[in-house]
């Protein structure tokens, strides 16, 4: 932070948030909108790719399946219709020519086969299967399966005949096979037709959504653009109708931040200004007593000086930290630094450390104790610090004589507790009891040195709490004619 005194560096970590002076690495990396929605695009599409060959492979199958099993069954039904009983024997009445026409294939092995009504061979190549036991076949109906003849995958199709009308239960097996070799390369050829023309329009349909994401994020950009070239102390509004839709309502909370920091940057602005010329008055004093105590003829004189250089210092010492105290309260909106609370031994403990300032007054200062479970949820150091400006300004205030009663006690209404520091001063007139609230400024005609902040911090800190500050009369004779002040501050108990 720079070669500061050690105390002003300790007070200005407390006012800065820890960003401002320690750097810290990210905690996670940032990701791409860009990014993220091409990986939510890109992901489905390469992942259903292999599922869409899968299904395209199971349909090409299907479709090469049809045709050929359309031709085995034509070949089962010409076979059945050529088994002919002659002369009491059962027989293939099938032509030599034509039993070369059903085996003629370019590509594939052909198989057939008759069995009687025993289980004999009647025709055709015994290596072929029979149907698994169980399998229900009807005569005239073909039925297909897949099996294997010499190591060889086949489609097999079976249909039962019969010769006679009147034994329907003496029925003959004819089977019809063949090897699977143009039904891969009809379904090889359906693939391709389908798996090649993808290949080509895969790397388009990229391109598409790369070049849609583009122009659609083109708007972002822009508007990127548009904040970069803003003016570091520019906290005008960003227009809302240049944006996108989807990104109105960003666009929206983003704008509602920079109205809060343009109040806070205007805010700061009046403090500083306000404390600069507040500082004025008691470094002036300072200066001037110098200067007389360095043209001082006698002790009495240095003496005198040196007092006023004394008491200047202390009412700048005192300004300087109401001035630190404000700014902190102010910053401090942490509600995870408030824990549990007893009032009661705040309250206490602040009376007890007045005392001595009161007792030079001959002021009596006293603490109404209660018992009453007065606990609540805050900051410790800002509730003392209330405390301490309350009965501050309330001694202040109290000509000699007079008495200050602090009290803290539950409301009538649910979940509040009341904190009052009640004293005999001349009070505060109805249209003043806003003012004095506010920032450095003191009732006319008091003739009581003070910055004029204790109000202010005591006002911040009753709102950082969720609570409120009261300025009402207190009337302390009978016939209520002499009235103080009674400084009444309202917090929920509210929960951690």
């Amino acid at each position: 932070m720079g070669d500061v005194h050690p105390a002003i560096d300790v007070e200005l970590k407390k006012l800065l948030p820890p960003e401002s002076y320690e750097l810290r690495p990210n905690d996670r990396d940032s990701r791409s909108l860009f990014g993220e929605i091409l990986d939510w695009m890109l992901a489905p599409l390469l992942l259903l790719w292999p599922m869409s060959i899968a299904v395209t492979y199971l349909v090409a199958q299907s479709i090469a399946n049809a045709p050929f099993d359309r031709s085995l069954e034509n070949s089962v039904q010409a076979i059945g219709e050529q088994i002919k009983r002659v002369d009491g024997r059962i027989s293939l009445t099938l032509p030599m020519a034509a039993r070369k026409i059903l085996r003629a294939d370019e590509s594939d092995t052909i198989y057939f086969q008759v069995i009687g009504y025993n289980g004999e061979l009647i025709a055709g190549d015994k290596d072929l299967p029979l149907p698994i036991e169980g399998e229900s076949l009807q005569i005239g109906v073909t039925t297909f399966r897949d099996s294997r003849v010499n190591g060889d995958e086949v489609r097999i199709a079976s249909t039962q005949v019969t010769l006679d009308v009147n034994e329907p239960t003496k029925v003959l097996l004819v089977q019809v096979a063949e090897t699977l070799e143009k039904r891969a390369q009809l379904a090889n050829e359906i693939i391709k037709g389908v798996i090649l023309p993808q290949f080509i329009i895969l790397p388009i349909v990229v391109m598409l959504v790369w070049f849609g994401l583009t122009r659609g994020l083109a708007p972002l950009n822009a508007l990127q653009n548009r904040i970069k070239k803003r003016r570091v102390d520019d906290t005008s509004p960003i227009e809302e109708r240049a944006a996108p839709l989807e990104i109105m309502p960003l666009i929206s909370s983003f704008n509602d931040v920079l109205y809060q920091l343009e109040d806070s940057v205007l805010s700061q602005k009046r403090f500083i200004a306000d404390a600069a010329h507040q500082l004025k008055t008691p470094l002036a004093g300072l200066r001037m007593q110098a200067e007389l105590a360095q043209r001082g003829s006698s002790p009495e004189e240095l003496q005198r000086s040196l007092e006023q250089i004394s008491d200047s210092s202390m009412r700048a010492t005192r300004l300087v930290q109401q001035l630190l105290s404000l700014a902190r309260m102010e910053n401090l909106t942490n509600t995870n630094e408030k824990i549990l609370i007893d009032l009661s031994v705040e309250a206490a403990q602040a009376t007890k450390h007045w005392l001595n300032a009161a007792w030079e007054k001959n002021i009596d200062l006293g603490y109404e104790a209660r018992d009453e479970d007065l606990q609540i949820f805050g900051n410790p150091v800002m509730l003392k610090e209330l405390f301490n400006n309350l009965i501050d300004n309330a001694i202040k205030y109290t000509p000699a004589h007079g008495h200050i009663t602090v009290d803290v006690r539950h409301s009538n209404q649910v979940n509040l507790l009341v904190i009052e520091v009640k004293d005999t001063g001349p009070g505060i007139p109805p249209e003043e009891r806003q003012r004095v609230l506010e920032r450095f400024y003191r009732v006319l005609g008091s003739d009581v040195e003070g910055s004029g902040l204790g109000l202010a911090i005591v006002k911040e800190i009753a709102t950082q709490h969720g609570g409120k500050l009261e300025i009402l009369e207190y009337f302390y004779d009978e016939d209520r004619s002499k009235y103080g002040t009674c400084m009444r501050v309202y917090l929920p108990v509210g929960n951690a």
